[in-house]
């Protein structure tokens, strides 16, 4: 049964599955869908084409599926899909898509803290974490497992990828890397997640070999093409070697802190490969 109090207000033609709660004045639109285990706080307003995932908690005044600010709108029908198990924290916004049946789309198990804001046709993959007051415009794409840091804009087009980890208080105005960590304005990678990527099982060979294809990337002093050809030469071909290269090959907007990056000399890159072989 679910649990749902006298002062909530429910249009007809929503449709609540089994063991959703749904506190007092949240307001649920005719043309939403709660799955099985939904919980929706006091006060958040759920509207538009949007579907909530089993499991999924909406605190507070959250306003989810709500007309998108962008201009170009003219009424076409577009939808919001929120996955399983996430948690949607106060204040967040997750506005509706723009063009006829785009659609804003979150994965599963993802946390988005409080003041956070999804603009329309955003792609958000699995266990993403968004920081407090983290902002993404309009056409981002977050892969899974990433991390954004809070008070953090996301320029228009950009992607994050999966793994990387942004530091709060940055400014991205270009494609992060996948697997990367970095931070600031402007930008700055530090190198590898490594940390993160520890905690997420990943073993010694295949921190390795990413150091290897960011080292080649970042700081042998090669054009982006000519590093992903000797990528592909020198190391071995495994899927987030190949995520790597699919990447950075497919950037639309260009990789950030490649622009005026200052390389470190040659011979350092050596060195840094013979350290990788002995295992340091």
């Amino acid at each position: 049964m679910s649990k749902i109090h006298p002062a909530a207000i429910i249009e007809p033609g929503a449709q609540i599955g089994k063991n959703v709660t749904i506190e007092a004045y949240a307001i649920i639109k005719g043309t939403v869908v709660l799955e099985d285990d939904v919980v929706i706080k006091s006060h958040a307003y759920i509207d538009g084409n949007t579907t909530i995932g089993q499991g999924t908690i909406v605190w507070p005044s959250a306003s989810i599926g709500t007309k998108t600010q962008d201009l170009k709108f003219r009424g076409e029908k577009t939808y919001v899909i929120i996955g399983k198990y996430c948690e949607i924290r106060e204040f967040v916004t997750i506005n509706s898509s723009c063009q006829e049946n785009s659609v804003v789309r979150i994965g599963d198990h993802c946390l988005i803290m409080a003041y956070c804001h999804v603009a329309h046709n955003c792609v958000i993959g699995n266990r993403v974490i968004m920081a407090n007051n983290a902002m993404l415009a309009g056409h981002v794409t977050v892969e899974d497992f990433a991390i954004i840091g809070g008070m953090t804009p996301i320029h228009q087009f950009s992607r994050i990828g999966c793994y990387a980890m942004v530091g709060g208080l940055s400014r991205i105005t270009h494609d992060v890397p996948p697997y990367t960590i970095g931070a600031g304005i402007p930008y700055k990678l530090g190198g590898l997640n490594l940390v993160g990527l520890k905690r997420q099982g990943f073993p010694f060979e295949v921190r390795r070999d990413l150091t290897r294809a960011f080292r080649l990337t970042y700081r042998s002093g090669l054009h982006l093409s000519e590093a992903i050809d000797r990528i592909q030469e020198e190391i071995e071909i495994t899927p987030h070697i190949q995520h790597w290269i699919n990447f950075c090959r497919n950037s639309r907007r260009g990789l950030i802190g490649l622009q005026g990056i200052v390389h470190e000399p040659q011979e350092d890159f050596e060195e840094f490969e013979e350290l990788l072989e002995e295992g340091v």
